[in-house]
């Protein structure tokens, strides 16, 4: 095996793999493996924005597979959805692994890590303990006996899995039957006390990943490896963020916590006879008076504590500290004790710390207020959810700046991150400082821990282009003549602008809405005028529909959200991509609201920071869809007027690929006919 010093350069690598695996370099993808490599020497953060088809996952997987031979460490990739995941652990690494071997004088290995909670638990699985149902659904007979069966079907495929891997069950089960197979890390006996340790489905992916050069895992696990107060991730000196765009709010849900009277019921069942009874009494009697007070409040954002709610919390909080006092700490006790105890701790740890959080949220003494809290309720009983209470960090800005950059080298890569024509509207929100002042810091993000501010890391940001032709290929078609969207559904005038498109296009239509709602008013409404096939997300899988949608070339498909950024169609059978209004933020979104105030109470623009900002990133995602190789061509049609008169405008349009741009319908409706014309059979 060749030393350190013998190893290729990164240029020789790239250009030895993308040969082995039959491609051709890209410019683009040059440039990035350049940068990245660069990175690692000078310990510089980078953030680089890789058009789709730029072969982003090379640039980053060839240098960092090298630096990880080169100083015998680990470097970790993470991700923001499954199937990226699959596709590095199934394709990518598994090809790029062999392609290797030669030049570095061993084959390259891998691992995937996946949070506790997604590995069966064997000893879970021997004591059946049960898992105290928070749906009220699960108390119909029927419900229980489907997860009964699941259950049944779990146990068999125990024997069978090697890695115990829940995204390895297909079809998959029910969240509650997994539940009754699976522990969070705070459940989780430890090694040395479970009877079954040593078979541990998660603990042999940890260990198989502290062996691995690269190791794949997810923006969740990312951030809980920085929240928690223990080490899950092996030992790393560089984390590459791959579909970097999604951090902040995949950072932000894993910091969320969620208190509702069902959670504290669960904690005095778990309880049971391991403590005295009038010590959990108190809790029970907590529980009763938080269901009864939040019965009686309207659901959103609050701004105060009503004093009842304030005093529940607290009983609750008091409560709870007095269960864990009797709970104790660890001790000798036989394995089915002990799992119970476990149990027991976890629950109530979660509902005094949450406690906690949502007080110390009102704190008068504190110097600013770091979390948003809000009730959800479903008032109509749609989803069977009882009242809950949720806190969330206005920021993740600190967290990441303190934990992520401040401790290891990082490189955040997606197709869009650059807001406005500049990475800086991104680098706030992770907590790095502007472009401007990173550039003239002293000294790397290695040198010292960061102060509050941040302004001694240094980052650079690159934008390596794409190698689509955005301007000569696609058309931004704004439909300047249309009336703003309002609150009462689609328009007569948006629904026959769609009409029409359709029409011209043949078919060929990937609809985004801004609401499930407008998409099946959408598709409603359209089927009785259209020749054309209209599927709607929610009729069956999101995998199922969008596969149909690229094998019929004249199917259109309506969705919402996880289509904005889900959908990967190349060639005919996408041409035409109709965004019905800019996907502003709800109003009453209780996080995004909140963290609006906070910056104009520092002066600041705070529907431009954060409502725009939010926009911006979906449009130039959603837009994203319509080419996804080098050969295609179409037109995005967006139906809201603000996008051409609005003074935000410029700011949204500057987010986006650089297509060519008409307000005129009858020539966006004219290169869609040629287009049909021009498409095969």
């Amino acid at each position: 095996m060749p030393s350190p010093a013998e190893l290729p350069g990164v240029n020789e690598l790239l250009s030895h793999a993308v040969e082995a695996l039959g491609g051709a370099e890209r410019p683009g993808q040059v440039k990035m493996a350049e940068a990245v490599g660069r990175a690692l020497r000078t310990g510089e953060h980078l953030a680089v924005q890789a058009g789709t088809g730029t072969g982003k996952s090379l640039a980053y997987l060839v240098p960092a597979i090298r630096h990880a031979i080169a100083k015998e460490t680990t470097v970790v990739v993470s991700t923001a959805t499954i199937a990226l995941q699959r596709q590095l652990v199934d394709r990518d690494l598994p090809r790029l692994a062999k392609a290797l071997k030669k030049p570095l004088g061993r084959e390259p290995s891998f691992a995937i890590l996946k949070g506790r909670r997604n590995y069966l638990c064997l000893h879970r699985l021997d004591t059946g303990a049960p898992e105290e149902p928070e749906d009220p659904g699960l108390f119909d007979p029927f419900a229980v006996s489907r997860m009964g069966k699941e259950v049944q079907r779990l146990r068999e495929w125990s024997s069978d899995t090697e890695t115990g891997d829940r995204d390895e069950l297909v079809p998959g089960v029910s969240e509650q039957a997994w539940r009754q197979v699976s522990v969070t890390a705070r459940e989780c006996l430890g090694v040395s006390r479970c009877p079954v340790g040593t078979d541990c489905f998660a603990e042999k992916a940890r260990a198989e990943a502290g062996r691995a050069d690269v190791v794949v895992t997810n923006h969740a696990l990312l951030a809980i490896d920085a929240l928690q107060g223990y080490q899950v991730l092996p030992e790393h000196d560089l984390v590459i963020v791959d579909e970097a765009h999604e951090l902040v709010d995949r950072v932000t849900s894993v910091a969320t916590g969620e208190l509702t009277a069902s959670m504290v019921a669960i904690a005095v069942r778990r309880c049971g006879k391991l403590i005295d009874a009038d010590i959990a009494d108190r809790l029970q009697e907590g529980s009763e008076g938080l269901a009864m007070i939040l019965e009686d409040l309207p659901p959103g954002r609050m701004d105060t504590l009503p004093k009842p709610l304030a005093g529940a919390v607290t009983v609750i909080r008091d409560a709870a500290q007095a269960c864990l006092t009797a709970l104790g700490g660890d001790r000798k006790e036989d394995v089915e004790e002990a799992t119970a105890r476990k149990l027991a701790r976890s629950q109530v740890e979660e509902v005094h710390d949450t406690a906690v959080r949502l007080l110390e949220a009102f704190d008068e003494d504190a110097a600013h207020q770091r979390d948003v809290v809000w009730l959800s309720a479903d008032r109509y009983g749609m989803s069977n959810r009882p009242p809950s209470l949720h806190v969330a960090p206005l920021s993740v800005a600190g967290l990441l700046r303190e934990r992520l950059f401040g401790a290891t080298t990082t490189v955040l890569t997606s197709a869009t991150l650059t807001l406005g024509g500049a990475f800086d509207t991104l680098a706030r929100q992770w907590g790095l400082p502007p472009q401007a002042r990173a550039e003239k810091a002293e000294g790397t993000a290695t040198d010292k821990a960061p102060p509050t501010d941040g302004d001694d890391l240094k980052w650079s940001g690159l934008d390596v282009g794409s190698p689509f032709d955005h301007r000569r290929n696609g058309i931004l078609y704004v439909a300047k003549h249309l009336p703003a969207p309002g609150r009462d559904g689609l328009a007569p005038s948006t629904l026959d602008e769609i009409a029409e498109l359709i029409d011209a296009a043949g078919g060929r239509t990937l609809g985004l809405f801004s609401s499930m709602r407008a998409a099946k008013q959408a598709a409603e409404e359209l089927r009785d005028r259209i020749k054309h096939p209209i599927l709607c997300q929610g009729e069956d899988t999101t995998a199922l529909l969008v596969r149909k949608f690229a094998e019929d070339a004249r199917t259109c498909l309506f969705g919402t959200l996880s289509l904005w950024q889900g959908v990967d169609v190349p060639g005919p059978s996408l041409q035409l991509v109709i965004v019905d209004r800019i996907p502003f933020p709800r109003p009453d979104d209780p996080v995004q609201s909140a963290r609006q105030r906070a910056v104009e109470a520092r002066g600041g623009n705070g529907f431009l920071t954060v409502a725009a900002t939010h926009a911006a990133l979906l449009l130039a995602q959603g837009t994203g869809r319509l080419h996804r190789s080098v050969g295609d061509r179409g037109v995005v049609a967006v139906l809201d007027s603000r996008l051409a008169t609005a003074r935000y405008a410029g700011f949204l349009k500057a987010s986006l690929p650089p297509f060519w741009p008409t307000t005129d319908p009858e020539v966006a409706r004219a290169a869609l006919r040629r287009l049909d014309a021009a498409a095969p059979a």
